[in-house]
């Protein structure tokens, strides 16, 4: 530390440096090395990075609260609340009794993502703390803990190392996880990379000198190193194309140093004077940084025998930034502590305020760090970095949570697109809103961000919520019209006690899920209103149909696929325990399966409006008859969901239609008009 900062606190540091080799005593790691290496180890990573007094301490004592006796509170009490904080920061919470390692791992990640958005310097520690673990993988006897440790490394750790441009500590964590993950793929690429590296006859240093000489006849002076690409990059390329090793035709990769990002831009020119560019491969990071601060120009050329070469030029500031990126602004010398507020973090943050559960946590997380990046533009201009596959929806979503919420449609470059379109580099979208609007749970099968996911999810969950209890306050409302007596408020109270329930909110969701029956409700509101013997259902049924009107299908009830009914049909529910409420038109054939659910008689509600109904129409297999059932119901203003061709022979063909209807008289009279029509055989409701 001294070469970096003469007046670092000595004594402090070796304090810590006591205090952790005493605390983790005579405790062995998996090589057979006593425990203390590693600290001291991940202590060393951090003044590689010029890291200052605090996060050196907090690397020594990083591992004291999770391993030993030693408290936070003993922490604040020898080195200070600052760095009692850090270490708190780090510490997993391994103790934590979850059912499962994905909830397990998902509560690890709450409360990192949490100490990490305070303070960046949380996140410089772990990534230290798990590369050095990493490193010492293979002592682990067991293939499943192994593989486990790298799956999480590969997951969570190496997007995370990716998303500050750490990417020397990326590109380590990835190999090492590679190699236990993808044992015989590492074993083989390894293998053909050296095989390649002996057998060149030292074409790399060769090709590195020839673009070297080519810069200094341009008149300028650069630093140029090759290398063969990262084993774990080329496998994925082997992956996702689909192709050989063989195949692969760039497998090197040239770097091109200068002094300044003007002589970056000239390093190019004289590239592509002298050789052919490979058309699409130009990436120009230096005006248009990474999210990560990534700044780098990108291209790739045909050198000699038609040889790819893909070539990195940059300044030696955005070298040191690139290996080491956020660290690296963090050194000691530049002064200032980290401030943790980097955009990314905000959205991994209000993923986790969010997340439903573990699954979801940990799902949502991987999408916010692990996807490549295109570039959009707002109307004015700013810069937005989306991943690849984004839809304007997404956008919306990355701009701000209430546009996302509010978005009725988007203008792409100044053409009104449809809300799911995929987003390309370049593009200028403008989100159109309404204050009426909210979030649909169709936009679930095509948002890709973990944010969207996030925030349409939880809107989905308290709108199920809000239906779940307004159904579950009608069929209340008519269970206790069933009473034998009328019951006052105190009753309610009792009857919470006597469920073991926290409030009617949870009452009415376990009546509406059914997780209580009508008997138990009537029970625990007034005991022994109900015949104890009574297998027969002996007890008052219900004697009035509960209305739908204001809830929304596949919220808190499904319109059951079997008979799509429509307002105005004759309707049933029913309702199982966990489930929707079903609802199934009177006649529906399905019914007769619904012998373990509890049946509610419904009613649509007065003027209760729309509906898709499905209808199988044969036509006569002539021109024009098609273009005669479309024209028909756009006289009757019914829009067409879904058309699909369910059977072809000589004479006839048949569709199988969904058709958006306002009620069953609006249906009736739809059938009627097609039934009429020469064009039309037969015309059925389904």
């Amino acid at each position: 530390m001294r070469s970096y900062d003469p007046e670092a606190d000595e004594d402090l540091i070796n304090r810590a440096y006591v205090f952790s080799v005493q605390k983790h005593g005579s405790q062995k790691r998996a090589s057979g090395d006593p425990y203390f290496s590693h600290p001291i180890e991940v202590a060393g990573l951090m003044t590689d990075l010029k890291l200052d007094q605090q996060t050196i301490v907090t690397a020594l004592l990083h591992d004291t609260v999770e391993d030993t006796l030693t408290t936070t509170d003993e922490i604040e009490k020898l080195f200070g609340a600052d760095i009692a904080r850090l270490v708190d920061g780090v510490t997993k919470l391994s103790k934590i009794e979850a059912q499962t390692d994905n909830e397990r791992a998902a509560e690890n990640l709450r409360k990192f993502l949490l100490a990490m958005s305070d303070d960046i310097r949380v996140l410089l520690v772990k990534l230290a703390d798990r590369l050095h673990n990493m490193r010492t993988l293979h002592f682990i006897k067991s293939e499943e803990k192994r593989r486990r440790i790298a799956h999480e490394t590969m997951d969570i750790y190496a997007p995370l190392a990716e998303r500050i441009g750490m990417y020397e500590y990326m590109r380590e964590m990835q190999l090492l996880a590679f190699s236990h993950l993808e044992p015989e793929a590492y074993e083989t690429i390894t293998g053909r990379l050296n095989a390649i590296k002996e057998g060149d006859d030292g074409q790399v240093h060769k090709i590195a000198r020839s673009l070297e000489k080519a810069l200094a006849a341009g008149g300028l002076a650069a630093q140029v190193n090759g290398r063969e690409k990262h084993p774990y990059s080329i496998w994925r390329k082997m992956q996702e194309r689909h192709v050989s090793f063989e195949q692969l035709t760039d497998i090197m990769a040239f770097r091109v140093i200068t002094d300044n990002s003007a002589e970056c831009y000239r390093a190019l020119g004289i590239l592509h004077q002298k050789w052919k560019t490979v058309p699409g491969r130009f990436k120009d990071y230096i005006s248009t940084p990474k999210r990560n601060g990534y700044q780098s120009l990108h291209t790739t050329i045909m050198h000699g025998n038609n040889m790819r070469v893909e070539i990195q030029i940059r300044s030696e500031r955005m070298h040191r930034d690139n290996e080491y990126g956020l660290a690296a602004h963090w050194a000691y010398k530049q002064g200032g502590g980290p401030d943790g507020q980097a955009g990314w973090i905000r959205d991994l943050i209000e993923i986790l305020d969010h997340a439903e559960d573990a699954e979801e946590l940990l799902e949502n997380t991987k999408l916010a760090m692990y996807q490549d990046r295109i570039f959009s533009f707002t109307p004015k201009g700013a810069l937005l970095q989306m991943p690849r596959g984004s839809t304007t929806v997404d956008f919306a979503y990355a701009v701000h949570t209430d546009l996302g919420n509010q978005a009725v449609g988007a203008k792409v470059n100044g053409r009104h697109v449809p809300l799911r379109t995929q987003l390309t580099n370049g593009d200028v979208v403008e989100i159109l809103k309404s204050d009426g609007q909210e979030p649909q749970p169709g936009w679930l099968s095509f948002v890709i961000t973990g944010k969207a996911r996030a925030a349409i999810r939880r809107f989905v969950r308290h709108k199920e919520r809000d239906e779940i209890v307004e159904i579950g306050t009608k069929l209340y409302d008519e269970i206790v019209e069933r009473l034998p007596g009328k019951i006052g408020k105190k009753a309610m109270k009792a009857a919470l006690k006597r469920l073991d329930m926290v409030d009617e909110d949870e009452l009415m969701i376990a009546i509406g899920t059914r997780e209580l029956s009508d008997r138990e409700v009537m029970e625990a509101l007034m005991p022994g209103s109900v015949n104890d013997n009574d297998d027969d259902r002996e007890w008052p049924e219900q004697d009035r149909a509960i209305s739908i009107k204001g809830l929304t299908p596949g919220v808190a009830f499904d319109l059951a696929e079997c008979c799509h009914p429509v307002p105005g049909d004759r309707i049933v529910g029913l309702r199982r325990s966990g489930e929707n409420v079903e609802v199934h038109a009177i006649d529906c054939l399905k019914l007769a399966d619904g012998v373990d659910a509890d049946w509610v008689d419904l009613s649509w509600g007065m003027e209760t409006d729309g509906a898709a109904a499905r209808l199988m129409v044969v036509l006569h297999n002539k021109p024009g008859t098609l273009a005669e059932m479309a024209g028909i119901f756009g006289f009757h203003n019914a829009n067409i969901l879904r058309l699909r061709m369910t059977n072809r022979d000589a004479p006839f063909h048949t569709f199988e239609v969904d058709l958006e209807v306002h009620n069953v008289h609006h249906l009736m009279r739809i059938l009627s008009a097609l039934r009429a029509s020469e064009a039309i055989a037969q015309a059925e409701r389904l």
